[in-house]
Parts: C-alpha cells; sequence; structure tokens
C-alpha cells in the first residue's frame, strides 16, 4: 500500500517512513498543506500515484490542517487519518466531522497506528460488495449481512429491522470491524452532535442492536473508551 504522509518535522517524518516501510508501506512525505494537496490531485484525477491512506498531521507551516482535511475530502474518498498532539475532544469531533476517518493523539504506540492504517484501508478492499462505480453495497460479516443502499440488515438470511439510528450505528461499527471507536466519535458520526446529554442515548441504541440482532457478543464495550465490533463466526 501506498501512503501519504503529510508532516512538517524532517526527523519525525523520516522515521516514521523507515517504521512504515519495514512493514511493506511506500511512503510519500509531504511537508505542508499545498505539497498534500498537489499529490492528492494526480490520483483525484485518475492518474497515479493513488494512496490507500493519508496521514495529516494538524500543525502545518503553511495553512491549517483541518483546511487541508477538508480541500482533501473534496478531492478523494481516500481515508485520511490525522496525527496530531491535539488531545481535547473537541478537536477530534471537529476533524472527524471534516470528513477524517480517524484521530491519533501524539504520542501514539506505533503498533496502534499500523492497525489503525490497515483498519480504515478496510473500506476499500475486501469484506466488502461493490456496485459498478465501486460504490460499497453490502458488509458481510458472519452471519450478519447489512445492506447500505437499502438500508436492510439480516442474520442468517432473516431480515431485522431497525431504526434509522440503529442501522447507522451498526454500520459504522462494521465498516471497522475490530476498531474501538470512541464514543465521542460515536456520538458525532451518528447523531451529529457533541457528546454531552448523548452518552445514555448511545447505551440505549447499543442494548437495542444486542437484543434485535440477538448476538449479545457482537458489540464489545471497551470500559473507559467506547465500543467495537466483534466479528462473528458465520
Amino acid at each position: 500500500m501506498r501512503l501519504l504522509l503529510v508532516e512538517d518535522d524532517d526527523h519525525v517524518a523520516a522515521a516514521l517512513s523507515a517504521v512504515l516501510a519495514k512493514h511493506g508501506f511506500a511512503v510519500t512525505h509531504a511537508r505542508n498543506g499545498e505539497e498534500a494537496l498537489q499529490a492528492v490531485l494526480p490520483a483525484a484525477h485518475g492518474e497515479r500515484p493513488s494512496y490507500g491512506v493519508i496521514l495529516l498531521d494538524l500543525g502545518l507551516p503553511d495553512q491549517d490542517g483541518y483546511q487541508v482535511c477538508g480541500r482533501i475530502r473534496k478531492l478523494t474518498s481516500t481515508p485520511v487519518i490525522m496525527v496530531t498532539a491535539r488531545a481535547d475532544v473537541r478537536s477530534r469531533i471537529h476533524g472527524l466531522n471534516l470528513g477524517a476517518d480517524d484521530y491519533v493523539v501524539k504520542p501514539y504506540d506505533t503498533g496502534e497506528l499500523l492497525a489503525r492504517i490497515h483498519a480504515v484501508s478496510r473500506r476499500t478492499s475486501g469484506g466488502e460488495e461493490t456496485g459498478p462505480a465501486g460504490e460499497e453495497t453490502a458488509l458481510r460479516l458472519g452471519a450478519v449481512t447489512i445492506e447500505l443502499p437499502t438500508r436492510r440488515v439480516s442474520v442468517d438470511g432473516a431480515p431485522v429491522p431497525l431504526t434509522r439510528k440503529e442501522f447507522d450505528l451498526l454500520a459504522l461499527l462494521a465498516q471497522r470491524p475490530g476498531v474501538v471507536f470512541r464514543r465521542e466519535q460515536i456520538i458525532s458520526e451518528v447523531w451529529r452532535t457533541s457528546w454531552e446529554g448523548t452518552g445514555r442515548t448511545l447505551e440505549v441504541h447499543v442494548a437495542s442492536l444486542r437484543s434485535k440482532l440477538r448476538m449479545p457478543a457482537l458489540i464489545e464495550t471497551v470500559r473507559g473508551v467506547g465500543y467495537r465490533l466483534v466479528v462473528p463466526a458465520a
């Protein structure tokens, strides 16, 4: 997989590029926002190179990383992972609302970063069916099938009626099986609001999904962090 690393610190970029290369990634380094956008443009027009994932630092010298993320999202659907020292909840929510697929806070464990790269890249690779234009149409996770265009869910072929928010929550978790979604991120992406006052609503929807799907172990609670979907046996 080819990665675009957007990082203004050459020492940090060199060290991370070396680690990524050892794990089989080809890395293109952009030192600022403009270089990042120029690197993305060829892929946006169907030309090489294309990237599996973009690692985007927010503290860039020429423009704010949030602005760069918004412009990248208008050019390509390539997954974007924000890598930054900004650890507050508002910053994470803002980044996710702009179209980032994940948010990693410095200092981070390299193993965790690698796992997140593989997780977001699964959205454009195996485990999904695609339509004529490459649009994801179904997610199959063991006995569970999630049809995205029709918003239908079935278990072993039997339909399971879900509310709109229940479907959105399940589809979000199912796009990255095994990856922990923070409560704040789920609230931001499913309810399009901030965490305050919505935590109980999330818990109720998780409990309802477990009950309707008759698979209590499908959605695992990660205490103090959030939830993740555990892929069931077929």
